[in-house]
């Protein structure tokens, strides 16, 4: 299984995924590697991106998601995936039940708060607002409030996954 963490930057995808990969025993990929140089000079400077700026993107992490499954390895994967055609494209290339979404989920106020608290490598507190215009709620993913403490999340994730979740298959992570 291939676990993808989703939402708007600041939400806690990188954190709470590593968490989650060590308490899984799997490979942790951080979806931000993916992004083209493009991608991240025009985040940096304060510009959205569109539909057509993240599709390589997307393609990237989709193929990374394919290469994970074909090795047998489970995974965590942060990735925004903010609206539901980002997240079919990211389980296209797998079988269906293979890629389980989990959507981080807070208001516009804690988030923003995160952000100012942190200083991300790109990502500027002045595109949450374009986060969220952009984000879709999933309504087929396991979905956890960001306002408890990581190991809570992680408990609750691991909850929802129940079952499905207790032989995973780690192994060495892909070199790109």
């Amino acid at each position: 299984m291939i676990i993808v963490l989703m939402g708007v930057s600041g939400c806690g995808k990188s954190v709470v995924g590593a968490a989650l990969a060590r308490a899984l025993g799997v490979v942790f990929v951080e979806g931000d590697e993916f992004q083209p140089p493009e991608n991240v000079a025009k985040m940096a400077s304060g510009v959205p991106l569109t539909d057509g700026d993240r599709a390589p993107w997307l393609d990237r992490v989709a193929r990374e998601i394919a290469a994970l499954h074909a090795s047998g390895s489970d995974a965590v994967v942060a990735c925004s995936a903010l609206r539901a055609a980002y997240r079919e494209r990211l389980a296209s290339r797998v079988p269906p039940g293979t890629v389980r979404f989990v959507h981080l989920a807070g208001d516009r106020e804690t988030i923003a708060a995160r952000l100012a608290a942190r200083r991300h490598r790109y990502m500027p507190a002045s595109l949450l607002a374009s986060q969220f215009a952009t984000l879709e709620p999933p309504q087929d993913a396991i979905t956890v409030d960001i306002h408890e403490s990581v190991d809570r999340e992680v408990a609750a994730i691991l909850a929802a996954l129940g079952p499905a979740r207790d032989a995973p298959r780690a192994r060495e992570p892909l070199r790109r």
